[in-house]
């Protein structure tokens, strides 16, 4: 799927962060992946109570729900990101897993501090949108 990310000098530098100011897709389908948190398949949660963690099976279920519909981590255009209010003293873990897992063209993104998420123990929750060529 073509993209290409959009980084302005006038706006500030969000690489660091992991994320693109912008992103410019085309393609034939639209993906949208409901809010993944650190849940694995079994129910159990990974990384609690570990932001760092969490986040990183978040984005790993991301990643298992695009793939799920034909595409890769590659063509995830947009995130937005919940994280739990008490949790907001370790955004570095967010930017960190962001690099990890969209080194090359990180997708646009938005960071929410929420009081709390559908569960106490989940400290992060991810949505994905994902532009994929024809099937």
């Amino acid at each position: 799927m073509p993209k290409t990310t959009l980084n302005p000098p006038s706006l500030f530098a969000s690489l660091e962060h992991g994320f693109s100011q912008a992103v410019v897709a085309s393609g034939a389908r639209t993906v949208f992946i409901s809010g993944q948190t650190a849940w694995d398949a079994n129910r159990q949660v990974v990384g609690e109570p570990d932001l760092a963690g969490q986040v990183k099976q978040a984005l790993g279920n991301v990643k298992i729900a695009v793939e799920a519909a034909g595409g890769n981590l590659s063509d995830v255009v947009a995130l937005r990101i919940y994280i739990v209010q008490g949790a907001m003293h370790d955004l570095a873990a967010i930017g960190a897993a962001l690099r990890e897992w969209f080194p090359a063209a990180p997708p646009a993104a938005t960071w929410l501090g929420v009081a709390s998420l559908a569960r106490p123990e989940f400290l992060v929750e991810v949505e994905a949108m994902a532009v994929l060529e024809a099937a």
